[in-house]
């Protein structure tokens, strides 16, 4: 359960230090007030689908002086009590555009949640309908930057911008929801 911002989750591990989280939003006044709840909200209202995505930064003082805001804290007890406490920014941004990524600096000093349970299924791509030009100026890289280990597919936005598909790679062969 995330208790500040109205709202819960299951955390589903993926190899190279990554993970699937999936959130629902509580009937709780955090909910209401916490932007994170609120954007939660409005996508279930929305009837669901992928909210966003999540960047893992080591030093989230840079994204803060590059875009101009504070992060806010985060923190959330696991099943097992293990306290999980994290930095984010961007949520408020991914309210507006939601092509774009939020960040997160987890504490160095916490396992992160990706090393929760064995897994052997990895994220090979996303297809996102938006501007990857806008979306590289969001998250501050160059033009010919080429991500490591994800393919990023962008396609002109029919409606909204956002994640369309994400595909994995599995035992079995990819599966793409």
């Amino acid at each position: 359960m995330h208790p500040r911002f109205g709202t819960r989750n299951v955390i589903l591990p993926l190899l190279g230090d990554r993970y699937l989280e999936v959130v629902e939003v509580l009937d709780h006044p955090a909910s209401d007030k916490a932007p994170f709840g609120q954007v939660v909200r409005a996508r279930s209202e929305s009837g669901g689908g992928w909210l966003g995505w999540v960047l893992s930064v080591d030093d989230i003082t840079q994204q803060e002086a590059r875009l101009g805001r504070e992060s806010v804290i985060g923190s959330r007890h696991r099943p097992d009590g293990v306290e999980l406490r994290w930095k984010q920014l961007g949520v408020k941004g991914l309210m507006a555009d939601p092509q774009l990524p939020f960040f997160v600096e987890w504490d160095a000093e916490v396992p992160h949640p990706s090393g929760v349970g064995e897994t052997s299924v990895a994220l090979k791509s996303l297809e996102i309908a938006g501007d990857p030009d806008r979306v590289r100026d969001w998250v501050g890289v160059d033009q010919d930057y080429v991500p490591e280990g994800i393919d990023f597919n962008f396609v002109s936005p029919k409606g909204n911008p956002g994640i369309m598909s994400v595909t994995f790679e599995t035992p079995n062969g990819p599966v793409t929801l």
